[in-house]
């Protein structure tokens, strides 16, 4: 079994069937800020802000969820943000949560599992 999605190594995804939609709130860093967003192809997105590029955003942590949960975050680390923009200051709160997500590993293997378990639930 694969460590990180639970799939039977050897089993595929088949090619034609189109993949589930996983709504993710992604926390990136640049510095000491945290862009907090929502995506359901974050690779397509990360591409557009260039994470990973020298100098640009580190990706910190996934959650599963849509709009509603991002609001939600905006919401609770309102006292953190950087004007009125989805970046907030990486104060001690906001990092504490973050790290309590992480706490599961790499973001990706996260990613990895709730599609696999998307899948397995067709």
């Amino acid at each position: 079994m694969c460590a990180v999605c639970g799939w039977r190594v050897g089993e595929y995804i088949d090619p034609d069937l189109p993949l589930p939609r996983i709504h993710v709130v992604y926390y990136l860093r640049l510095d000491e800020r945290v862009k907090i967003g929502t995506t359901v192809n974050p690779r397509q997105r990360f591409a557009a802000l260039r994470v990973g590029v020298a100098g640009a955003e580190e990706l910190l942590a996934f959650e599963p969820g849509d709009r509603t949960v991002e609001r939600r975050r905006h919401v609770e680390f309102v006292d953190d943000r950087l004007g009125t923009s989805e970046w907030f200051a990486l104060t001690p709160r906001l990092r504490a949560h973050i790290e309590a997500l992480a706490a599961g590993g790499d973001p990706w293997h996260a990613h990895a599992r709730w599609l696999a378990d998307a899948l397995a639930r067709r």
